[in-house]
């Protein structure tokens, strides 16, 4: 969050957590630093234990907001529906994350909501092929049946973790596939040359995104690995 606060704050812009934001939205501008302030502030705040929670908060209800006003109405009236659901399962995972980590009630629907948002991913490697293929590395074999492979796997953990069977191991197990995307996509284009600021957004991004995996895939420590319908207690006050 830190990076990509500083990220919006020298560029006066939304960066990829906060996109799209549509053209009729008042004050963008504004708007865009606010958004900016807000991701440098909570990442910052999120390194301390004292500030921890109240960070967590802030950004849980920044991000809800933008998740209930802007991603959940597009999913019925801007197309095409698989980048819109795209963007909306983005910031679900980012929403679940800070939700579990403000120790809120409700950390069950934080789950489902995670598990909600990675249907999306898995169906963009369906749907978009091509795009998906070019970011696989070329020494990997078989880019087409790895895309399939990865879609589907996302698609299985979303539906595992949204109706709690394997919860615990579906979280994990689509932690582990975001991590891996980051390292064998991303680590290598940052170190063969220079990335263009729409790059370093998804660069970023990426690692926003497991790290906020890895907060729920924690959510799920006192779960049994294969629980089917195990509830986790209830926390925050």
């Amino acid at each position: 969050m830190i990076w990509l606060g500083v990220m919006g704050l020298s560029k006066g812009t939304f960066v990829q957590v906060w996109q799209p934001v549509p053209q009729w939205v008042p004050a963008r501008g504004v708007l865009a630093y606010l958004c900016a302030f807000v991701s440098l502030a909570s990442g910052l705040g999120l390194l301390w234990k004292r500030t921890a929670t109240v960070a967590a908060r802030v950004i849980f209800a920044s991000l809800m907001v933008w998740l209930l006003v802007l991603r959940l109405p597009n999913l019925f009236f801007e197309k095409p529906l698989v980048l819109v659901a795209w963007t909306f399962g983005s910031t679900g995972v980012m929403v679940a994350a800070a939700w579990v980590l403000a120790e809120v009630r409700g950390v069950r629907v934080a789950q489902a909501l995670y598990g909600v948002s990675l249907i999306p991913f898995g169906l963009a490697h369906f749907m978009y092929l091509d795009a998906t293929t070019v970011l696989i590395p070329g020494w990997l074999p078989w880019h087409a049946a790895w895309a399939y492979f990865t879609g589907a796997t996302f698609i299985a953990a979303g539906l595992a973790v949204s109706v709690g069977v394997f919860g615990r191991l579906a979280s994990a197990l689509s932690t582990l596939q975001m991590g891996l995307f980051s390292v064998i996509v991303w680590v290598p284009r940052v170190l063969a040359g220079p990335l263009n600021d729409f790059q370093w957004g998804e660069f970023v991004v990426t690692w926003a995104l497991t790290a906020g995996a890895w907060v729920v895939a924690d959510s799920y420590r006192d779960t049994p690995w294969l629980a089917v319908g195990k509830r986790p207690p209830a926390t925050g006050s």
